[in-house]
């Protein structure tokens, strides 16, 4: 038998220093939000158009993605006899697996605010946001609003309802440790500069135009503009002249040019005219664009055809079509002529196509054109619902006179030439 005799005399003197790194992050989970505004006016006339047919809102963007408002007149449902109107909110582009919240709003159109409001925010959802799978995929609901009781109800004023929608798109984002931030406000530039036209401080160039006198600065002019550089700073300009003098110019289209250049903002109508004026904004507008162009302002321009393209109408087309023609616009005559020829049966008996008619028989020519695209366009639609689907007899017969309703427009639109 083996013993063995251990005798450890040991020392061990450890110092450990620990050096601890701390970090955190947080996850957080907030909505996108957006809203849009949905009118349909002639709602009588949308009626009858069967179960499972829809009138869509124009596609709107939230959170990255597009959305449309799906108003079933005759409900979305065979089984329920028409009884319903269905209101939906739908996802319009490619998507998978997409988190939101919604908001349907039916508006009293008394003035006592009582609007039929169904939403998702402001309460706990016990399964959380509504998950869209793909696009097409749909919230809403199938039995929104008995049809009998709408009819006779504050929502329909002048055969008109209107709808209120708004999406809260759920985005989860990651954020680590911000031990130091400093706010930076946005910028303010163009109010200091607005400031400085307002208060005229440093001005050194004085316009007339018609009655009235306006002072700038022949800098901040000469940036803005390539008609103003040149005229004060170009080879044959004068960089002492102090007093101009504006021919064909309205003193309140300059005074808007003005607040453009140095706000880089397109002007509210109400800031430029007083309450008692009788210049519209499409008005206003539409001499914008043209000083616009006059001085080479290209963003002014723009902004103002995006602003007479929100505000095209029957009435107004056929003054923004020509200037849209002479100032070089080609996007915003191209919607003016589209617009005209979806509208054509009204907007051949207005004033403004007969003056016209009168005054650019070449747009007219244009005009024509687009109607004949706009007709092939809808035969070829008409044939392809034909050979898709017999069923829809009455659908196509519904478009088949529409086809021959553009076609006489069309024909009378012909003989005048």
């Amino acid at each position: 038998m083996l013993v063995y005799d251990y005798d450890y005399d040991y020392d061990y003197d450890y110092d450990y220093d620990y050096d601890f790194e701390n970090s955190c992050s947080k996850s957080i989970s907030e909505t996108v939000n957006g809203s849009h505004n949905f009118t349909i006016k002639g709602y009588s006339l949308a009626k009858g158009m069967g179960s499972g047919r829809y009138i869509s809102s124009d596609t709107f963007t939230v959170g990255g993605y597009e959305w449309a408002i799906y108003f079933y007149p005759d409900g979305k449902n065979i089984e329920d006899g028409s009884m319903y109107v269905s209101v939906f909110i739908a996802l319009a582009s490619e998507g998978t697996d997409v988190r939101a919240l919604f908001e349907l709003t039916l508006l009293d159109q008394s003035g006592k605010g009582k609007h039929k409001v169904h939403s998702h925010f402001d309460r706990a959802l016990e399964s959380g946001p509504y998950t869209l799978k793909y696009r097409g995929s749909m919230w809403g609901y199938k039995r929104f609003f008995r049809r009998t009781i709408l009819e006779t109800s504050d929502y329909i004023k002048d055969d008109c309802l209107e709808m209120h929608c708004t999406v809260g798109v759920v985005r989860t984002r990651l954020e680590g440790l911000k031990e130091y931030s400093i706010h930076v406000p946005p910028s303010d530039m163009g109010h200091e500069l607005k400031y400085m036209l307002e208060s005229e401080v440093g001005c050194d160039i004085a316009f007339q135009v018609g009655d009235e006198m306006f002072k700038a600065h022949k800098l901040i002019l000469a940036a803005r503009s390539p008609v103003f550089r040149a005229q004060f700073y170009g080879l044959m300009g004068n960089p002492n002249m102090d007093k101009v003098e504006l021919q064909d110019l309205e003193p309140s289209i300059f005074k808007a040019m003005l607040l453009f250049i140095y706000s880089d903002k397109l002007p509210n109508v109400h800031e430029i005219t007083d309450s008692t004026s009788m210049c519209t904004s499409t008005s206003m507008v539409q001499h914008l664009l043209a000083a616009a162009d006059r001085f080479g302002l290209d963003r002014l321009k723009l902004l103002c055809e995006a602003k007479l393209c929100e505000e095209i109408s029957v009435d107004t087309v056929a003054t923004t079509l020509p200037l849209a023609a002479q100032h070089q616009c080609p996007q915003l005559k191209a919607i003016c002529l589209k617009f005209a020829a979806a509208n054509l049966g009204v907007f051949m008996q207005s004033e403004g196509f007969k003056s016209l008619e009168e005054s650019c028989p070449s747009l007219l020519s244009e005009l024509l054109e687009t109607v004949a695209g706009v007709d092939e366009n809808s035969s070829l639609q008409l044939n392809r619902k034909r050979c898709s689907n017999s069923i829809l007899g009455q659908d196509q017969a519904a478009d088949g006179a529409v086809a021959e309703s553009a076609n006489a427009n069309v024909k009378r639109m012909r003989r005048r030439f």
